[in-house]
C-alpha cells in the first residue's frame, strides 16, 4: 500500500475522534504486514489521564484481533478536524509501537503541506525494548 493510501485512511479515521476538550482529532492508520489496516482515533476523557492516542488506539484494535507483525503507520491530525502542521506520535505511543515494532517502521505524518515519512528509530532513538532484558 503507497503511503498516500495509507495517510487518506489516516485522514478518514480522524473523523471519527472524540475530541470535545482539546478539539484536537487525530487519526491513524496501521498495515500489517499481511496487507489489513487497522484505525484508531484518540478517545478524549474529562479527566484527561484515560484518555487515548489514536496511534495506540489503532495498534489496540489490531493487537485484539491477533495481529503482531506490522509494516507501517500513519498519522494526522488538527485542532477541530483541520489538518495543520504535524501531529507527531507521543512518547507513550512511541513506546507502545516498539513493544511491537523494530526501529525500521515506516511511520507516515500527513500536514498541510505534505507526507513526512520517517521511521521508529527517527522518533525514539535509544529506545527501551524486550531486546535489552
Amino acid at each position: 500500500m503507497k503511503k498516500e493510501e495509507l495517510t487518506a485512511l489516516a485522514k478518514q479515521a480522524m473523523q471519527n475522534a472524540y475530541a470535545p476538550y482539546s478539539g484536537c482529532k487525530v487519526g491513524a492508520a496501521l498495515l500489517t504486514k499481511g496487507g489489513k489496516v487497522y484505525l484508531g482515533c484518540n478517545i478524549e476523557n474529562a479527566s484527561f489521564s484515560p484518555t487515548i492516542c489514536a496511534e495506540r488506539s489503532a495498534f489496540a484494535a489490531a493487537v485484539s484481533a491477533g495481529e503482531r507483525e506490522f509494516a507501517a503507520l500513519a498519522v494526522t491530525g488538527g485542532k477541530n478536524g483541520e489538518i495543520r502542521g504535524a501531529f507527531y506520535p507521543c512518547g507513550v505511543c512511541r513506546q507502545v509501537m516498539r513493544e511491537f515494532c523494530a526501529d525500521d517502521l515506516p511511520i507516515y505524518v500527513l500536514t498541510d503541506s505534505g507526507i513526512i515519512s520517517l521511521t521508529l528509530g527517527d522518533l525514539l532513538p535509544h529506545s527501551f525494548s524486550s531486546e535489552v532484558m
